[in-house]
């Protein structure tokens, strides 16, 4: 019996780490093919391109105009990532630490766009901006981005702060500490690794966010990947390589970011963090 039980568990192991792996395989063919074209010459029917070159990339460069491209997806980044912490924070707090009547039905709302497709509720909230005279704006995709990504942030830092002592709040209000003052000098510095952890994935979060972007922005404000879905997609011929080394630029530009998050914050021990503040 217990030698049938060990069989299954390993076949289990051998089918999961297989499955994993086909997966694997493939999504790295698919990178691999798109990072190898946009440096090839042509490719017609062989395992790799006649010649390689990195002209490709300058053609990109100046035929997408990718410097104006990164550097709008940089501003509506470093935008969101701003606004986020300034109407996240606050809002995380007073959730985790009132209560009031309509609280649940407030997480509800918060909750909606996390788990409701873009789409479906982007169209509504792209005729509202475009009424306004913002939709095909910088500060309109700005706006649309902040809609899931203030939620985002509430929904790490309310268990965050709620497992941080109250009694800690009560200490400095004994020593005089008025409530802005109290959230500067007390509240942030231990809330650090979850603000941290928040704001680095709304970085990745919103370079990656494609419906909201693509159904606010106008010609001068689309994001890397709204950028990219338009030259895939635009009329007229267009040399498969140049649209590939654009997506490597994307994929770099992510990696990065994805990188940048992990090396300073590390999501899975924020709620250690937290039980080590409250410990002291």
């Amino acid at each position: 019996m217990f030698a049938t039980s060990d069989i299954g568990g390993k076949l289990w192991r051998i089918g999961v780490w297989a499955v994993v792996g086909f997966f694997l395989l493939n999504l790295a063919g698919i990178i691999a093919s798109v990072v190898v074209d946009s440096l090839g010459t042509s490719w017609f029917g062989t395992w790799l391109p006649d010649g390689f070159t990195t002209h490709w990339y300058s053609d990109a460069w100046s035929g997408f105009q990718l410097g104006g491209v990164l550097q709008v997806t940089l501003e509506v980044a470093g935008a969101v990532i701003l606004g986020s912490a300034i109407l996240g924070v606050p809002a995380a707090y007073a959730l985790a630490r009132r209560e009031f009547a309509g609280k649940k039905l407030v997480m509800l709302v918060f909750v909606l766009p996390l788990i409701i497709p873009p789409f479906t509720y982007g169209i509504p909230l792209a005729s509202v901006l475009y009424q306004f005279g913002l939709g095909g704006t910088l500060a309109g995709v700005i706006l649309a981005n902040l809609v899931p990504s203030v939620p985002f942030v509430i929904f790490i830092l309310v268990p965050f702060i709620e497992q941080i002592d109250p009694r800690v709040e009560a200490a400095a209000r004994v020593f005089g500490a008025g409530t802005w003052d109290l959230f500067r000098r007390v509240m942030v510095p231990l809330l650090m690794p979850g603000i941290l952890a928040a704001l680095v994935l709304v970085l990745v979060r919103t370079i990656g966010l494609f419906e909201l972007t693509f159904l606010t922005a106008g010609p001068d404000n689309q994001t890397l990947v709204v950028a990219l879905y338009y030259s895939v997609f635009a009329a007229g011929i267009r040399a498969t390589q140049s649209i590939d080394a654009m997506a490597v630029v994307y994929m770099v530009t992510s990696l990065i970011c994805l990188i940048v998050a992990l090396r300073f914050v590390d999501p899975t021990q924020i709620v250690g963090r937290a039980k080590k503040v409250e410990a002291h």
